[in-house]
Order: structure tokens, then sequence, then C-alpha cells
């Protein structure tokens, strides 16, 4: 497998091929932006240019729908009265020193007891580890509704893995586990059960397929809602 490219206007696509015993040519774009060409043996290679070419507008508009999932939080100082997100709501942060280090949330604060109020590094480890925690307890809940909704489909509950991603919020692997960006437990519940649909429905349909898009208007009509409040809650 190689690496090739086209110009579309001022764009530059990259893409790799991949050469199979098939009929004919396919493109897919992955959650990453990454474009793979799938091409029958002997295929002619102008062929494949012309068919990228041909499809460039779609291949675009595809990796900007990915690039929307790009979590954009701003970066965190970790000192009191500084603004966290969780579950769509702000709470404000308030550093107490105590013997006895805990998190605690507490009438619309992030009370965090710690031995040494100064040592950020602690403090970000500390509600890394409650945001984990919680994020544990709330996306099981948040699957187990969302997999309720496919119950005609017969889909086995997807194992999921927990990773920060650079460029999306959640993805699916071809073997049916499903990968979420801890930082999600910051957006509102509807925007997590969106990203959760999104990729339960890509276990149905594993392409931006007009087939896929019915299915999740179908499993959540206003989708399209509670992806923007995604985006513009952790903008």
């Amino acid at each position: 497998m190689a690496t090739h490219h086209i110009h579309y206007g001022n764009k530059r696509i990259e893409f790799d091929v991949i050469y199979s015993n098939r009929k004919s040519l396919g493109i897919t774009v992955h959650p990453d932006k990454s474009v793979l060409v799938r091409a029958p043996v002997n295929s002619d290679y102008q062929k494949i240019l012309d068919k990228v070419r041909n499809r460039s507008r779609w291949i675009l508009k595809h990796q900007d729908h990915f690039e929307s999932f790009l979590p954009v939080t701003p970066p965190r100082k970790y000192v009191s009265g500084e603004t966290h997100l969780y579950l769509g709501k702000q709470y404000r942060l308030k550093l107490y020193e105590s013997n006895q280090e805990e998190v605690k949330m507490i009438r619309g604060y992030l009370q965090v007891f710690t031995k040494d109020r100064t040592n950020k590094e602690k403090i970000k480890t500390m509600l890394d580890r409650w945001y984990r925690r919680h994020f544990d307890e709330k996306i099981e809940e948040r699957l187990n509704l969302c997999l309720d909704l496919f119950k005609n489909y017969d889909i086995p509950k997807p194992e999921i893995l927990v990773r920060r991603m650079k460029n999306r919020w959640g993805s699916c692997t071809p073997h049916g586990k499903i990968i979420l960006n801890p930082d999600i437990i910051k957006a509102p519940g509807k925007s997590i059960d969106y990203v959760i649909i999104h990729e339960l429905c890509h276990l149905i349909h594993p392409t931006h397929s007009k087939a896929f898009y019915a299915l999740q208007s179908r499993m959540m009509p206003d989708w399209e809602k509670w992806k923007q409040r995604l985006e513009e809650m952790l903008s």
C-alpha cells in the first residue's frame, strides 16, 4: 500500500490504494480523515486518479464531518474559580488544603481537597480520576438506553474502549468495539447519546451512506441539534 494524492482547487487529498480481487473501485473516508481506495488487481492507475478526482467533493464533505468531532476544550489552569464542565453543566473549581485528598461535587462546585493547592499536576490527576470514574458509570447507563433503541437489529452489546483522540469524539472498530473520547463526559447526556447512536449505526452501516443517515435519523430524529450542542459546549 502506497500513499498518493491529487489536488482539488486549493485542497490536497491524500489517499492510500489497496489492490485486491474485487470487481469495482471503492473509496472509504475513515474517522481519522484518511482516505482508502480499494481497487481491482491490474487497475489502470489513471482510472483510480479519475475516480478520486470525481469524488473529491464527497471526500472533502466527509472529512469536514469528522473534523467537527475535534475536541477543542480550552487548556485548564486548575485554579479556584475556573469553570469545568460535567454533563453539559458548568461547575466552579474550589481548592481546599486538606490532609484527606478527594474530589466532591457540591452545589455547583467541584471541590478539590489536597495537601498542596499549588500543585496543578496533582489537581489535574485528581480531577481526571474523578471524571473517569463518573465516565464509567454514566457511559454504561447511556449505552444501555441507546442499545434499547436497536433491539430489533440484534446488536450484541459492544465493548467500550476509552481513548483520548485528537480528531474525534467516538469511533468503532471493525470488530464491533466502540471507542469514546473520555472528554465526552463533559457534554450533555443527549449529546453523548448522539455519539453512541452514531457509532451503533456504524455497526449496521459501516459507511456514511444514505441508509446510515436514515437509520441515525430514525433512532434520534433531533441528532443534528445534539451534535451542534456538543460542538458549542466544548468549543
